[in-house]
Parts: C-alpha cells; structure tokens; sequence
C-alpha cells in the first residue's frame, strides 16, 4: 500500500476550482516530483505548475505513458516523494496503483489526474492510498495547489502571507509607505505581523518605530544554519501587541553581498510564526531582491507621477507578472503626489500606461511626514484622522484581503460637538 497523508477523506472528487486573489497556497518544501502524463495537455499544465513561485524548491520531472510508465521505471528505481499519474479509464487506475504499490517506496503519496468523476471511483482511490484525485483538464494552478497541500496538515498553523513593498525608483518613499501599512496591518486588521528592512546599510525601520536593537535580520542572514524559530523570534523587536520589527543594522563595517537564497530560511521560518510579513525591500536589482518579489504574495510598487517610476513600474510589473503566472497582478500606488511647481503626469495618464488605476494616491503632505519621521512614529500616531492614515488602511485592507476594520458607531450628537469644536 502507498503511504500517503490524506486530505478530505469522505468527499467525493470535483475538480479545484481556479485560484482566485485570494487563493492562498503554502509553498511546497524541497520534494522530488514525478509525473506520468498520458495527453500533452496536462503535461504542459504540469511543467507549467512546475514554474510557479510556490514550486520553486521542487525538482519536478515529466515522462508520457501514466501508470504503465510509471510502474515500468520504478522496478529498478527509488519513486520520488509525489508521483502524479494520469490516467484514461477507470479499471486501468486501479489496476495499475495495484501494481505500483508493490514497486513504490513507503512515504511516497500519489496525485491522480482522471476523466471520471465518480465517488465511489474516489474511495477506491482513497483506499488504495491516493491523496488527491483531480478532473481534468487541469489547470497549472490546480497542480500547484494539489502538490502544496501534501505538506500543509488541516491541524498545522496557516502559513504567514509574505507581503513585498518596492519603490520604482530611489526616494519614492517606499519604506515609510511599507512601514505605516504595516502598522495599520497589526493596529486596524488586529494581524500578527512583522516588518523586516532588507536594506541592511541603511534601513530606516528601526528610526521609523523609534526602536534601537541589538540585533535584526543580519545576524540571521550570516548565520543560516542556526535560523530557526527560537533563534528569529530573539532577533523580533516588539514595537507593538501585533507587531514586531526584524531591523536592518544600517552600518557600514561590512559589505552585504548575498547570493540569491539569502533570505529563504528567515522568509520561511517567519512564515511558520507569523500571519503576515511586510518585506521592505530596497530599490536595487541583485539576485535576493528579484526573488524575494517573485515569491512574495502579495507586492506593492511605490511610485511618484514622473516619467522615470512610469517607466520603472511598468517594467516591474511586466516582469513579475511574467515571473507569476498564477498570481494576482502586483498592485501599485503613487506617492507625493501634488508637489508644488513640479511637472507631474497625471494619475489618470500614468493608469492608462500601466493598464491599471492605482490603489491609492497619496497627497504630498511634507510637514505630517516630516514631523512622523523626526519622532520615530506613524501618521496614524500624529493624525489619526489624516486621510492619509485611511489610505493605508485601504492598501492594508486590499493587501490581506481582509474586509473593512470595523469602527465605534458614533453618537447623533457627533455632528453638533464637531461644529461647536471647529467654532
């Protein structure tokens, strides 16, 4: 018999529907992945699959012929972890899993791709130890999802969404944008969250929460293999109940050259712990930077209205929707908007280049900015009320997926104290 971790035991077999936005899967761990495809089609939903984000630490590999193939090349080979069949006919399916279990490795869980949707085809299934059974044709998002939930148990923690903020260009306000969305994250949606500043020379998260640190995000950077949850969790700075802040040390007595995966073991650590993690992500184009926006979640583009972030943020958002195929598109908003006697292209005009509005666009306020800056605290710390404070709760809120924070209902004598307060 096939070993395996089964999911939804007792439910017949439908086919996934497709991911909408805010379809959240967990990204798989590094797994060895067969599949025996018997039509072209869903060997190119397959390899497909294979290219997403969330499939990145998978080594998948594709052969035609389903399960007679499959049972032929595993009699003088070890089977990976996840073997994916698909198969034509009923009576062939069950034949062949019969056969495969007596070359299949224990602990080797099995996907299988069929025509028939049948619940008592599905318990059959279920019996002989598959752990998942879809209809096709399949959908790369519906391979995705199916390999993915393997390694998610229904008991296990959810998976903490990865949220990337960058700046189309340098000085856009970025980080401050990342950083009071963050705080409207944790204060307004009540979301376990943490910050961390990726620019480890000159971060600005630490002097933005107006916290000093020890240590932050380069102790676990330059020491991989002691990253663990015990060991992120004494690097977090609490800045409030809901949130926390993996600083950027911001000095200059080493360079910070990393290679690609860098940051893979603090992102998947702090998933395991965290509902949600902001990633303030510098304005520069290595290796770390590109894969840590391609396999975020959820990434929003900060840009002022000048040609130069017109030209940058289509380019970003052209490349990783390229680099996502599976994913929402990433969101933008414009920042600084209405600076006195500065040449400005409209949001209207800078919307029909992108091909999509903005989320938000954000006023130039330098006095509010300048004064949350100087004190180390929030817009929302200063104003409250600030229109700009409600616009981050709306890139929160559309950033989560998470509905409207809900507010005090006010009394039917507010209006009145209003006027007399503004007399």
């Amino acid at each position: 018999m096939i070993s395996y971790s089964r999911q939804n035991q007792d439910e017949p077999a439908t086919a996934a529907p497709d991911a909408g936005p805010e379809d959240h899967i967990a990204p798989a761990p590094r797994v060895s992945v067969q599949a025996f495809c018997e039509t072209v089609e869903t060997a190119a939903a397959v390899q497909a699959a294979g290219e997403d984000r969330r499939l990145a630490k998978a080594h998948l590999k594709i052969q035609m012929g389903g399960v007679v193939a499959a049972i032929e090349a595993y009699r003088s080979a070890p089977t990976p972890n996840v073997i994916v069949l698909e198969t034509d006919a009923r009576s062939d399916v069950l034949a062949g899993l019969d056969q495969l279990a007596t070359v299949c490795d224990p602990g080797t869980r099995v996907i299988v791709i069929g025509k028939v949707n049948d619940v008592t085809l599905y318990r059959e299934l279920v019996r002989r130890g598959v752990s998942d059974y879809a209809i096709a044709p399949v959908q790369p998002i519906d391979v995705v999802r199916s390999i993915c939930n393997l390694f998610s148990a229904p008991e296990a923690k959810a998976v903490g969404r990865i949220i990337a903020v960058v700046g189309a260009k340098g000085g856009v306000g970025a980080s401050t944008v990342a950083h009071n969305v963050a705080w409207a994250i944790a204060r307004d949606l009540a979301l376990d969250s943490v910050v961390a500043d990726l620019d480890l020379a000159f971060g600005t998260a630490g002097l933005d929460y107006n916290q000093d640190p020890p240590q932050g995000i380069a102790e676990a950077v330059f020491a991989p293999d002691r990253v663990d949850t015990a060991f992120v969790d004494r690097l977090l700075s609490k800045c409030t109940d809901h949130l926390s802040l993996l600083a950027a040390p911001a000095t200059l007595d080493r360079v910070y050259d990393f290679g690609a995966d860098a940051f893979d073991s603090v992102f998947d650590t702090l998933r395991t712990t965290m509902p949600c993690i902001v990633l303030d992500v510098p304005h520069q184009w290595t290796g770390w930077a590109k894969r840590s926006l391609i396999t975020a979640d959820d990434i929003l583009i900060v840009a002022t209205p000048d040609l130069a972030n017109l030209r940058n943020t289509k380019n970003l958002i052209d490349l990783l929707k390229a680099g996502r195929p599976n994913d929402r598109p990433p969101l933008y908003c414009l920042n600084q908007v209405g600076v006195p006697k500065r040449p400005e292209i409209s949001t209207s005009e800078f919307a029909k280049a992108i091909e999509s509005p903005p989320i938000v666009s954000i006023p130039f306020e330098p006095q509010i900015f300048g004064a949350a800056a100087n004190n180390g605290q929030m817009i929302a710390e200063i104003a409250s009320n600030h229109k700009t404070t409600e616009m981050f709760l709306q890139i929160a809120q559309r950033l989560t997926g998470r509905g409207e924070a809900k507010k005090p209902k006010g009394s039917f004598l507010g209006p009145i104290l209003e006027k007399l307060r503004a007399k």
